[in-house]
């Protein structure tokens, strides 16, 4: 069986606070974008993984090997799988590739076993992965809460093509936490972002991105502030980092400068991929 897992970008983060436990209280937007990577999975008697790029582990260390135990222990599966894992989504990105990885692993498994879980059934195993995996399990947009586990699901009818940008160099999102400062000077408001894209307001999104991290991980990688800066100069409507970096992403609905945009960052040494909203009905 062979599924996709779909990377995301932040089109508004805001940190709202520190938590009593260490961990940050969060409110963002969330959408899947058609980028992805390709998980395929058939039952065997051990558990293997094999992947395409050689610096990612295969053991316990990997999100989809995580979730596969996980799934095991919770509906006693004794058997194991053999998995191969194409990678297209870059790491330390901001992506959610490996919480997307695992995502899938847990909608494979529910399927190939003939579980018929609950969304919420899964969504308990996929919580115990990592904060972005319960979001990357139902694949589409969404207000995410609290660490990641309050998910309201929701539907776009505003359409606009996306140039994701990535530099060579990724970030730790705990070191991106661990930089940010109590006082955060940015907190954008998630519910407008949410209200533009549900009612067409193309305008709305562009006013409303915001990234409560994006100035601490621009310390962290300067070469953030530059890409954005660039896309900004030529004419994007709206340019964001997604998630604690490293990829920045710009918004229009001009597919040439799009694509010209791709082609030239992308021969400067950066990671480029041109793409949409998954479901958008934007024409590439």
């Amino acid at each position: 069986m062979i599924d996709a897992a779909y990377a995301k970008i932040n089109l508004c983060l805001d940190v709202v606070g520190k938590k009593e436990n260490g961990y940050h209280e969060l409110k963002m937007i969330m959408v899947p974008i058609n980028f992805y990577d390709l998980l395929e999975m058939r039952k065997a008697r051990e558990t293997t993984l094999s992947v395409n790029r050689h610096y990612l582990p295969v053991n316990e260390k990997n999100t989809v090997i995580k979730a596969i135990r996980l799934m095991q222990d919770a509906y006693h599966i004794t058997h194991g799988y053999e998995c191969v894992l194409k990678k297209h989504i870059p790491t330390q990105a901001g992506l959610a590739g490996g919480s997307s990885d695992a995502a899938c692993a847990i909608r494979m498994i529910n399927q190939m076993e003939n579980l018929y879980l609950s969304d919420q059934d899964m969504l308990n195993i996929a919580k115990q992965v990592g904060s972005d995996v319960p979001f990357c399990l139902l694949k589409q947009p969404a207000f995410v809460g609290g660490e990641g586990e309050k998910i309201q699901p929701f539907y776009i009818d505003c359409d606009f093509g996306i140039l994701i940008v990535k530099p060579g160099k990724g970030v730790s999102t705990r070191a991106a936490f661990e930089l940010l400062s109590e006082n955060i000077v940015i907190h954008p408001d998630c519910t407008k972002m949410r209200l533009a894209l549900e009612n067409n307001d193309y305008q709305g999104v562009l006013d409303n991105l915001g990234n409560s991290l994006e100035d601490v991980s621009m310390k962290l990688v300067p070469e953030i502030k530059e890409i954005k800066e660039e896309l900004l100069r030529l004419k994007f409507d709206g340019a964001l980092m997604s998630g604690s970096g490293s990829t920045v992403f710009g918004i229009s609905r001009n597919k040439k400068l799009l694509l010209d945009t791709s082609k030239s960052l992308h021969e400067k040494g950066y990671f480029t991929r041109v793409t949409t909203i998954l479901g958008s009905k934007f024409e590439l």
